[in-house]
């Protein structure tokens, strides 16, 4: 059986009972579409190491962009993870193919997580009132208290009504990535924040971040905030604090898990908080935040240089 056919009925499954969202499925194809391509759409049994090493020797010399640069490796290991994720599905269909765990992913350097320290995060969350007094400035000073607060990614903060917020309890249910629940909680901070943003505003949107233009604030017709918009919002108050490394929402994700950590919070439960499916993503943390190595270095470096 050949492979396009059988893609699209794996995307389809993605949908339907994996409930994946449409990013991701899109991502899958964009992939999945590039070894089809690629491979010539072979049958599946034509699928085996030799393939798989070309494909790996392809993808690792493939040039894009302007600038003609080499794909960097971690998005070789994404076109592999789909085509790993396609071949397991096979399996599942007892569809002989070649098997999933035997194709390796490339070695790539450790990630380096980009967060902001404790005088940086200050000056950031200030901005929005340094800047004004109007309801864009209820709004975003919320939008960066929460952000800070939960955790949350950009799209689950875009995506977010009103009554899902639980104001009351100072914690609601997100469903994140692969549409899980998580419990994610409220700073008192970022309660005030948005009870204060939300009294102010007189639109009938269930969104609980919408977009105000200044000429028509008041009005029924605000729509809700865009991921994009979202990510401008936290970029604009960056530059205007001064922080000169490059800040997005997920800074402000990668923050909050890291300020858990630096206090003591065990590893299993920021992988819950941040709705970590395995714990060696949330790992990417703990090379930053290792206390008794900080510790150990105030304690023993330069000791001599004292005498």
């Amino acid at each position: 059986m050949k492979i396009d056919t059988l893609i699209t009925n794996f995307l389809e499954y993605l949908e339907v009972e994996r409930g994946r969202s449409a990013l991701t499925i899109r991502n899958y194809d964009f992939y999945l579409r590039r070894f089809e391509d690629w491979s010539k759409n072979p049958e599946v049994k034509a699928i085996d190491r030799e393939m798989i090493k070309n494909y790996r020797l392809w993808l690792n010399r493939l040039k894009e962009g302007r600038e003609e640069e080499t794909l960097k490796k971690s998005t070789q290991n994404y076109h592999l993870i789909a085509l790993r994720a396609f071949l397991k599905y096979l399996a599942k269909q007892d569809i002989h193919a070649f098997p999933a765990e035997q194709i390796e992913l490339a070695k790539q350097s450790k990630r380096i997580v980009e967060f902001l320290e404790v005088d940086e995060l200050d000056r950031l969350l200030a901005q929005p009132f340094l800047l004004g007094s109007d309801l864009i400035a209820f709004r975003d000073k919320a939008i960066l208290e929460l952000l800070f607060s939960t955790g949350l990614r950009v799209s689950e903060l875009a995506n977010l009504e009103i009554e899902g917020v639980n104001l009351k309890r100072d914690e609601f249910t997100i469903r994140g990535k692969g549409d899980k629940p998580r419990i994610v909680f409220l700073s008192g901070t970022a309660k005030d924040s948005i009870e204060t943003y939300l009294a102010k505003r007189h639109d009938i949107s269930s969104y609980l971040f919408v977009s105000h233009d200044r000429a028509k604030i008041g009005r029924s017709d605000s729509g809700p905030l865009t991921p994009r918009s979202i990510q401008r919002i936290v970029e604009r108050y960056a530059r205007t604090a001064g922080i000169t490394k490059q800040i997005t929402p997920h800074t402000l994700r990668h923050t909050f898990a890291t300020d858990l950590l630096m206090n003591g919070a065990d590893i299993r439960s920021v992988q819950s908080l941040l709705g970590h499916e395995s714990i060696t993503t949330t790992q990417v943390y703990t090379h930053i935040t290792n206390q008794h190595m900080h510790d150990v270095y105030k304690k023993f470096h330069g000791k001599t240089r004292e005498d």
